[in-house]
């Protein structure tokens, strides 16, 4: 009773104001209002409505920024540019093949120019992690001062790139090179995505030492999804070493299985049987660098994007 009394009181010196000072009051009744219920309500009854203030607040915001569906990601008005490739590269296919959830911490390994960030950071990002890995940017030797820098400045360029495309500050990134893991990220990653990126490793002769490394970040049950442009299978060594891009499927199997990695399964989602993958200028010849510009190319364009395998690998114990 004695609390409906004061709660009462307060409300009349509301309704009691003169108009000359009605707004001033209403804020004073307010305020006598506050006192009676801070005075009345014991803290229990005060800590659960708070509790439940909270909590309104917090499904308010989860009801308004509902993080996007893969669907909602690949129809974002950033990927204007990207879309003409999807027939080739199969994103939301090539995704689903790799058992990506957005809940994962995953891994892109050498984003290069962005294509896939553009897809894997939004759709990753709200609910799981997203870590950008490159090369060792000192295991490379450079043409030019020029290069070496830009190869070095790769990880605040990434970062500060991908912040503003995502509305957050840099910082809220993660971008390292392959030399740099972080130790609580070993053991942590549910998957890796290493896409059209194996020949240059292999050419390069930092195969071992970088499948190792992801290895190491990978989760106990963490798998890798690879794709990569094909070779005929039937090509000889001598084709396929440099690599022209291109690989024997069989090479890059055996590779991943000698590095701590077993065959989950293989697709042709994005086979190309067009391709008969054996282009002097190797796989740059295709779209999209048409490395010969306009000399024949509507025959290359009429071709596509190169053939290419899709292999997903779990660690193995």
């Amino acid at each position: 009773m004695k609390t409906k009394l004061l709660a009462a009181a307060a409300l009349a010196a509301l309704v009691a104001t003169p108009a000359t000072a009605q707004e001033q009051r209403k804020q004073n009744a307010r305020d006598i209002l506050g006192r009676v219920l801070e005075a009345v309500l014991t803290p229990a009854e005060q800590r659960a409505q708070e509790a439940e203030a909270q909590a309104e607040a917090e499904a308010e915001a989860n009801a308004t920024v509902a993080p996007p569906t893969l669907e909602q990601v690949l129809a974002d008005a950033r990927r204007d540019d990207d879309r003409a490739r999807d027939r080739y590269r199969n994103p939301m296919q090539t995704l689903q093949f790799f058992q990506v959830e957005p809940t994962h911490t995953v891994v892109e390994y050498a984003p290069g120019g962005g294509w896939y960030t553009r897809v894997l950071a939004p759709y990753i990002m709200p609910r799981g992690q997203y870590i950008a890995v490159n090369g060792d940017s000192d295991a490379r030797t450079y043409p030019d001062a020029e290069a070496e820098q830009r190869a070095k400045a790769w990880g605040s360029n990434f970062k500060t790139t991908l912040g503003e495309s995502m509305g957050i500050a840099p910082e809220a990134v993660t971008a390292f090179e392959i030399d740099e893991v972080p130790e609580e990220v070993k053991g942590t990653v549910d998957r890796i995505l290493v896409i059209r990126s194996m020949h240059g490793l292999w050419n390069s002769d930092e195969a071992d030492s970088v499948l190792g490394s992801l290895r190491e970040m990978l989760a106990d049950d963490g798998m890798v999804g690879v794709v990569q442009h094909r070779a005929p299978a039937g090509a000889s060594w001598s084709d396929v070493n440099p690599a022209q891009g291109y690989m024997r499927q069989s090479d890059v199997i055996k590779l991943y299985e000698l590095h701590g990695f077993e065959l989950v399964g293989t697709s042709e989602i994005n086979a190309n049987p067009r391709d008969p993958a054996n282009w002097g200028g190797g796989v740059w010849t295709l779209p999209p660098v048409l490395r010969y510009g306009d000399r024949n190319r509507a025959r290359y364009e009429a071709v596509g994007e190169s053939d290419r395998m899709t292999l997903l690998f779990r660690k193995a114990p």
